[in-house]
This record gives structure tokens, sequence and C-alpha cells, in this order.
């Protein structure tokens, strides 16, 4: 089926220079640039562009992001290094980090290699990871973000509001950042029920 063709091309992506990570300007109230999001795009030769939520699952379950993860890492580092080498202005790039990537035992060591090979300070780089991983391992995901945080990325919850996780356990974690799931704004849009779950957990995020 589609999905097996899918794979198959997939895993041949790489070496065929198919796969591509671009860059999403992020800017301030004044629209200052302030960072950048790097983003995967997949251009199949026959196919066309295919879209991410098509692709990253399939990469997840196939275990292909392990290697196409550390790829993204590679290519935004060396990116980053091309900036400083050209005299301009480096700010920092956000990438995600799929689950699969966080179960890696030595993940940070491995991203500390990247980084030492290219030249490149950890700041420059935000790692993002969606609220529903957090839950899963508490104890393995703090002592994980723990090490990352040392090196000095900075940490960033994406997709928060989506209901799995509380604010007094993301308060222990060493993170720097939430972005706020697109479901959850949109709720806050319509009239809320003073006693449902969104109402309360807006009144303790301004509290």
């Amino acid at each position: 089926g589609e999905r097996l063709r899918l794979e198959n091309d997939l895993r041949r992506a790489l070496a065929r220079r198919e796969l591509e990570v671009v860059y999403q300007p992020q800017v301030d109230r004044e629209g200052a640039l302030v960072g950048a999001e790097a983003l995967l795009r997949w251009n199949h030769p026959e196919l066309g562009p295919v879209r991410p939520n098509r692709f990253i699952p399939i990469a997840e379950e196939s275990g292909l992001i392990q290697s196409i993860g550390l790829w993204v890492f590679e290519e935004v580092c060396s990116q980053l290094a091309a900036w400083r080498r050209d005299k301009i202005e480096a700010v920092p790039v956000s990438l995600n980090l799929s689950p699969v990537q966080f179960s890696q035992a030595d993940l940070a060591e491995t991203l500390e290699r990247i980084l030492l090979a290219y030249g490149v300070p950890a700041s420059l780089l935000r790692l993002e990871v969606t609220e529903s991983f957090l839950v899963k391992d508490v104890a393995s995901t703090m002592t994980l973000l723990g090490r990352l945080k040392a090196l000095g990325f900075g940490l960033a919850v994406d997709d928060f509001g989506t209901g799995y996780s509380s604010l007094s356990y993301l308060q222990l974690l060493p993170i720097d950042e939430l972005k706020i799931d697109q479901a959850f704004l949109r709720e806050l849009s319509q009239p809320i029920d003073s006693g449902s779950r969104t109402a309360k957990l807006v009144q303790t995020m301004v509290t």
C-alpha cells in the first residue's frame, strides 16, 4: 500500500538528498527577528512534496526517525556554523525532537559530539518536545532534560494545553518556553465555563 511505499522510499530519501531543512522566522511584537524554527521537508521525486504529518509518523513507527532526527540536528548545526563563518548574526534555532529520539540512552552525548564537531554553542539551539511525551516516564524525562539543560540547550514544550500534564509538574522541569496548542487557544476564544478544566488552567497560569 501507500504506507509501505512511503516507508521504503523514506529509507532511501537521505541518501538521495530528498530531505531538506527550511527555516521559519520567529519575530517579536515589533517585528524583529528573534529566532527561527527548523522544519523538515521531503521532496519526493515522483509524489512531489510529502507533508510531514504523512511521513513523520511512518518515520517514528519504523525507527527511521532516529537517523533522520540526527541528520536534521547536524544540518542545523552546519547552517549555524556557516552563518557564524559569514559573520551573519546567528539567531537561536528551534527543532523538534521525537519521543523516539528521547528514548536513546546516549542522546545527550551524541548531540554534544555534533555541537563540538561544528563549533556551535548549545545556547543557539532550542529543543522542543511534545507535552504528551513528558508524562510517559517522569524520572527518565527529568534526568534527560536536566542533562540537556546542563549542556546549554534551550528547552521548550510543544502542544501545551492538550491535557496531559499539570503546571505543578512542568515547574519541576528545566523548561524555557511553552508553545500553546492551537486547539487550546481556539477554546479560549469561546465563552468558557468557570468550572471547566480550561478555566482553572488559565487561572493558574495568570496568577
